[in-house]
C-alpha cells in the first residue's frame, strides 16, 4: 500500500479532526508527511499518534500560527531549508468564529485565517513545488461557498458580521484562488484542486465566540460524518492515479461537482489575487 514512498507531503492544521486523518492516511501510504499544528504540545502527541498507527517515522512537526503572516513566512522558509522538495501541499486549516476579531496583521480573522493562509503558503512555497513536479494542490473549501459571494466593498467585514456569511466568503475565495492557480500554472506539471470535505464531526467552531454556535456544533457532533471520510477526498486528490492531470476543479466525496456560479467569473478570480497579493505584501 506504500504507493507514496518517496513523496513529501505538508498538511496544515494537522493535529486534528480532517488534517490529523489526512496526515494519517498519506503517512499510511509510504509518505514523509510535515504536520503543521499552531500548538507544539498537541501537535507532537497527534504525531506520536499517526507514526504509532502508520508504522511510518516520516513524520514530522512545524509550529506556526497561520492566522499570522509573519509565522507564515517563518513556517516556509523552515520548510525549504529542511526539505529539497514538496511534492503535495494540503492547504486545510481554517476555522467560523462566532464574533469579528482581527488577527495580528489587523484583518479580519476568518478571511485570514481561511483564505489568505492558503494564499499566502501556496505562493512561498510554489517554487518548491514545481521543481517537485508532478505535484499537487489540495485546498479543502467547502459547500458553505455555494450561496457565498466575494464583497469586495466590506472585504474585512467592518460593515456587517455575520458568522456564516463570513465563512462562506472565506471557502469561495479557496475555489476561486484555486481555479486562478490551476490557470496560472497552464503548462506546469502541478495541479490545484478544491474540496468540500462534508459535514465532519470535529473540534471545529469550538473555538467560536459565539456560545450558541458552538453549543450547536456539540449537539449535532454525533450526527456528522467521521473525520477519516472528511479526510477521503483531499487523501484521493492528493495520492490517487485517477485525478493526475486533472486541475482546476472542485470535488464532492471523490467526484468532480460544479462549485457556486461566482467561482467561474476571472474577472472576480483575478481581482481577488490582486487583492490578496497587496494584502500579504507578495504585490
Amino acid at each position: 500500500m506504500e504507493t507514496m514512498k518517496g513523496k513529501i507531503c505538508l498538511v496544515t492544521g494537522a493535529n486534528a479532526g480532517i488534517g490529523k486523518a489526512t496526515t494519517l492516511g498519506l503517512a499510511k501510504m509510504g509518505a514523509a508527511v510535515v504536520m503543521v499544528s499552531r500548538n507544539h504540545e498537541r501537535g507532537e502527541a497527534a504525531r506520536a499518534e499517526i507514526m504509532a498507527e502508520s508504522e511510518n517515522d516520516a513524520v514530522d512537526l512545524m509550529i506556526a500560527d497561520l492566522s499570522s503572516q509573519q509565522s507564515i513566512r517563518q513556517l516556509a522558509e523552515d520548510f525549504k531549508t529542511r526539505y529539497e522538495r514538496l511534492d503535495v501541499l494540503v492547504n486545510n486549516a481554517g476555522g467560523i468564529f462566532g464574533s469579528r476579531s482581527l488577527t495580528v496583521d489587523g484583518l479580519e480573522y476568518t478571511f485570514a485565517l481561511n483564505h489568505l493562509s492558503y494564499f499566502l503558503l501556496t505562493n512561498l512555497l510554489l517554487e518548491r513545488i514545481k521543481e517537485s513536479s508532478p505535484a499537487r494542490i489540495v485546498n479543502v473549501s467547502s459547500q458553505a461557498q455555494a450561496d457565498a459571494t466575494i464583497n469586495f466593498d466590506d472585504l474585512q467585514s467592518e460593515q456587517n458580521y455575520n458568522a456564516r456569511r463570513v465563512y462562506g466568503q472565506s471557502k469561495l475565495a479557496n475555489i476561486l484562488f484555486t481555479y486562478e492557480l490551476a490557470r496560472r500554472l497552464d503548462g506546469v506539471d502541478v495541479t490545484t484542486n478544491a474540496l468540500h470535505p462534508g459535514v465532519v464531526r470535529t473540534n471545529f467552531g469550538r473555538e467560536s465566540t459565539s456560545r450558541a454556535f458552538a453549543l450547536m456544533m456539540r449537539l449535532i457532533g454525533p450526527f456528522l460524518a467521521s473525520p477519516e471520510k472528511g479526510a477521503s477526498t483531499s487523501i484521493y486528490l492528493a495520492t490517487a492515479p485517477g485525478v493526475e492531470g486533472v486541475t482546476g476543479k472542485y470535488f464532492i466525496d471523490k467526484q468532480e461537482q460544479k462549485s457556486n456560479a461566482e467561482s467561474y467569473d476571472t474577472a472576480v478570480a483575478q481581482r481577488l489575487w490582486q487583492v490578496s497579493e497587496e494584502l500579504t505584501g507578495l504585490a
